[in-house]
């Protein structure tokens, strides 16, 4: 069997499994945040915070829970960081430096996982499991819940009430993700990741010197990691390192983690709007896009240019030759059409188009199928604006789900689209002007600034990973890069929730013969259209500076 036949029986598998479990978790994430009973445990969560799970709240009082459970998550992992040099279980690692803590809190919290340390030699037992590990879990529950907001934004009807945060995260937490990964750790670890509390110990001798190896909890955390689409690796090596990535069956299995809740959440939209075709639009387009995506990759990973790739099989620099090209490509597909951030390859070592494939599945707003929940409220924003363009087509005022899309609903959703690209550019832009942040990029030309330019791309897209080569530990990237994570995480979701209470108020339209039939093929074409368009067009000047360049000259 050759290479590329593997590819598409790993895909077409992957894809077997998706259709398998998105009726069946799909529906049962729409009971859990339908639902009007709590279990006992979340009503001992609810006592210990505080917090009324059966009062309503209008979107200004549940944009607060967001901001304020995030920032005093931000202070509790920059803290455990600063202490760590005092705690137990810190593997005689000592605190972490003020600027990097800073970097590491926002950037676990806001569900970016962007690393510019090594995991195995920085963070110790305590940090990691305590810290980053609970934020791999309520950051996703955050993106979630405001996704679900802004279903029942359309859902409802003549109220500015879209939930209540606390249950929506509890919730979650407790019935989504915490079941699933606790599955999915026990299968990783009968296929070979480790899950132990062991200290730092020599496994041999490499080149004339002793090679070390810490131990952890590595299971847990790569199952949380790729299910809540957060990213961040145990190890520098990420999901390439055998100890979080045996097998590859394990690498399958991950893929398809990352996946799991964005493209069920479409169902759960489906099924809380009251149309399951309205979900299956929505799925079409983020499939369409997803698949090509893929296509794409392996045509550029798999082209064959020289001896050296033919006797290789493909592109396999910067690879693992238990994935191939095959598992790499659709693994580095789904990670950064996602806000997972993960990798089992580096993306710097991909071809020139193959890496800007990477860069565009991001700036596209990872919405397909994107993060456990933004990818959701991501592509319902584009889908207004696509109503709003079918609109101006005809003449007629847009509407989607039986509400009206006026200019407060399209100066919400202009607004969500334009603020990611607008701290991209200009961060990429600020770090290429002054003398000394070039400094960090490894490789000089068009590669070169792809570096700087994928950076800010995955820390505004709160994606994570990295295209390798760039020296992204210092002052300047750690802090311009934090600054991107928040301001990239938190901006685009107070427009979601206040376009959540617009929605909300509104009375129900009634169809009519010159509604637009938005679960028709034909508007998924209009979606995926307006996606490629408007968000796509937005980075191309900044693409043929760097990937497009290193592309086309190779």
């Amino acid at each position: 069997m050759g290479p590329a036949t593997a590819a598409v029986l790993q895909l077409a598998a992957l894809i077997g499994a998706l259709a398998l479990c998105y009726v069946p978790f799909g529906t049962y994430m729409a009971k859990v945040y339908s639902s009007d009973t709590h279990w006992r445990v979340e009503r001992w969560i609810y006592k210990g915070i505080g917090a009324d799970p059966d009062t309503e709240m209008r979107w200004p009082a549940y944009l607060r829970g967001v901001l304020a459970f995030s920032f005093v998550g931000v202070l509790f992992l920059y803290l455990l960081q600063r202490l760590q040099g005092v705690l137990p279980g810190s593997l005689g690692f000592s605190s972490v430096n003020p600027a990097q803590s800073f970097n590491t809190a926002v950037s676990f919290v806001t569900n970016t996982n962007w690393q510019s340390y090594y995991g195995e030699q920085t963070m110790g037992h305590v940090v990691q499991t305590a810290g980053l590990a609970v934020q791999n879990f309520v950051s996703a529950a955050v993106g979630i819940a405001v996704a679900v907001a802004l279903v029942r934004g359309f859902a409802r009807s003549r109220t500015g009430e879209i939930g209540n945060f606390w249950s929506d995260l509890v919730r979650g937490t407790v019935r989504v993700l915490v079941p699933v990964a606790a599955v999915a750790a026990v299968i990783l670890v009968a296929c070979g990741a480790i899950q132990n509390f062991s200290g730092i110990h020599e496994v041999g001798q490499f080149m004339g010197g002793s090679q070390q190896w810490n131990g952890g909890a590595v299971a847990s955390q790569e199952a949380i990691k790729e299910l809540g689409t957060n990213g961040g690796g145990y190890f520098n090596a990420n999901s390439a390192h055998p100890f979080e990535n045996p097998t590859p069956f394990t690498n399958l299995l991950e893929i398809f983690l990352i996946l799991l809740i964005p493209f069920a959440l479409t169902r759960t939209f489906g099924v809380m709007v009251g149309s399951v075709r309205q979900g299956y639009a929505i799925l079409a387009t983020m499939g369409a896009i997803w698949l090509g995506f893929t296509a794409l990759m392996m045509w550029t990973e798999f082209a064959h240019h020289g001896p050296a790739l033919q006797a290789a099989g493909g592109a396999m620099e910067g690879k693992e030759v238990r994935f191939g090209v095959g598992g790499s490509s659709i693994f580095a597909v789904a990670t950064t059409l996602t806000s997972t951030g993960a990798v089992d390859s580096f993306h710097s070592s991909f071809t020139g188009l193959g890496g800007g494939i990477t860069m565009l599945g991001m700036m596209l707003g990872e919405i397909a199928p994107g993060g456990t929940g933004s990818g959701l409220y991501g592509i319902l924003v584009m889908a207004i604006i696509a109503v709003f363009i079918a609109g101006l087509m005809v003449g007629r005022t847009p509407e989607y789900l039986g509400k009206k899309i006026g200019s407060r609903e399209i100066k919400l959703s202009a607004i969500y689209i334009l603020i990611t690209p607008a701290l991209v550019l200009v961060f990429t832009a600020v770090s290429m002007a002054l003398p000394t942040p070039p400094h960090s990029m490894l490789n000089p030309g068009a590669h070169g600034f792809s570096e700087v330019l994928y950076a800010f791309t995955s820390a505004a897209n709160n994606n994570g990973s990295a295209f390798a080569g760039l020296n992204a530990n210092t002052d300047w990237y750690n802090t311009m890069t934090g600054l991107a994570m928040l301001f990239g995480r938190f901006l685009p979701m107070v427009f979601v929730l206040a376009l959540a209470g617009s929605l909300a108020e509104q009375r129900p339209v009634p169809v009519t013969a010159g509604t637009l039939r938005t679960e028709k093929p034909l508007f998924t074409g209009l979606l995926v259209g307006a996606i490629l368009i408007v968000t796509g067009l937005t980075y191309f000047p900044a693409l043929a500076l760097g990937p497009l360049a290193e592309g086309l000259a190779s």
